[in-house]
């Protein structure tokens, strides 16, 4: 079992994210201490890097919530969950793409810097 601070650390989340998740009923079965403090399991650390991966492709927390519902109905939202990925994996798509190009703008500065640095080095040193 893990501490939500444990959970940060492992996953890259801030404590509040991780309590807000939670809290929105996004991580199904969390389980608490005698202090009310709040436990992790394998199967819930699992949950919250699912959310994670989803909020990170633009999935809003009502609709990361409707996910989370669909997936305990078991099989028969099977399809439904499916669609939901699939539209989500093309949203991924598009933002990866989209990073591409801004790295390519980038590497293109990069390449253009280094040579101007490089001439104006140059003349330095032969004048």
């Amino acid at each position: 079992m893990y501490t939500v601070k444990e959970v940060a650390q492992k996953i890259k989340l801030t404590e509040h994210t991780i309590r807000f998740y939670t809290d929105k009923g996004l991580v199904p079965n969390v389980q608490r201490d005698k202090y009310n403090n709040r436990l992790f399991d394998e199967e819930s650390l699992n949950w919250l890097i699912r959310v994670k991966y989803l909020k990170d492709c633009g999935m809003s927390i009502k609709d990361i919530n409707h996910f989370v519902e669909l997936y305990q109905q078991g099989d028969s939202s099977l399809l439904l969950r499916y669609e939901i990925i699939l539209k989500y994996r093309e949203m991924a798509r598009e933002q990866l793409a989209e990073a591409t190009g801004r790295l390519a703008f980038m590497e293109e500065k990069v390449r253009r810097y280094h040579t101007i640095i490089k001439q104006v080095s140059s003349n330095d040193t032969n004048t």
